[in-house]
C-alpha cells in the first residue's frame, strides 16, 4: 500500500496549463492533464493521471486515477493513487487508495484510505471490566483535638 513498486502505465498527456497560464473553473478531460501554472479555484476531474509540477500552484478539487505532485497544492483529492515527491507542499485531504510519499514532503492533509468496500469493519468490543482509577481522599496526619 505504501510502496511505489507498482507504478501507475503513462497516457497521453492531452491538456497542459503552462508556467505562464491561470486556470480559475471547471476542467474535464479523459485524457491526463499537465499542470506547470497557477489554478485558483474550482475542479479538475479525469479518469486517467494529473501531474502537478514544480512550478505549480494549485487549490482546487481534484478527481483522478493518479495525481502527483511536486508542487504546491491545496484542496481535496479523489483518487486511486496520489504521490507527494520531493519538493511538493501539500494541504487538504486526500481520500486514496493508494499514498506515497517523499521524506521531503510538507503536509498539512488528512490522509483517507479507503478500505475495500466488501469489507465490514467492526469496532472493538469494550472491555468486559473497564479499569477505573479510583482517587482516594488523602488523611490528614494529625488527630483532631478533643474539646476541653
Amino acid at each position: 500500500m505504501f510502496t511505489r513498486n507498482v507504478r501507475p502505465e503513462p497516457d497521453a498527456i492531452e491538456v497542459i496549463i503552462g508556467p505562464r497560464a491561470r486556470f480559475s473553473g471547471q476542467l474535464q478531460c479523459e485524457a491526463s492533464i499537465r499542470i506547470d501554472g497557477v489554478v485558483d479555484q474550482g475542479r479538475i476531474e479525469t479518469p486517467s493521471n494529473v501531474i502537478i509540477t514544480e512550478t505549480a500552484t494549485v487549490q482546487c478539487d481534484i478527481y483522478a486515477r493518479v495525481v502527483s505532485i511536486r508542487g504546491k497544492f491545496k484542496g481535496v483529492i479523489q483518487a486511486e493513487r496520489v504521490e507527494l515527491l520531493d519538493g511538493s507542499q501539500v494541504a487538504g485531504v486526500l481520500n486514496v487508495n493508494s499514498f506515497y510519499m517523499d521524506e521531503t514532503v510538507v503536509m498539512r492533509a488528512a490522509v483517507n484510505i479507503r478500505a475495500d468496500a466488501a469489507a465490514e469493519i467492526k469496532s472493538p468490543a469494550p472491555p468486559a471490566t473497564p479499569h477505573l482509577p479510583v482517587s482516594r481522599a488523602v488523611e490528614s496526619s494529625q488527630t483532631p483535638s478533643e474539646p476541653s
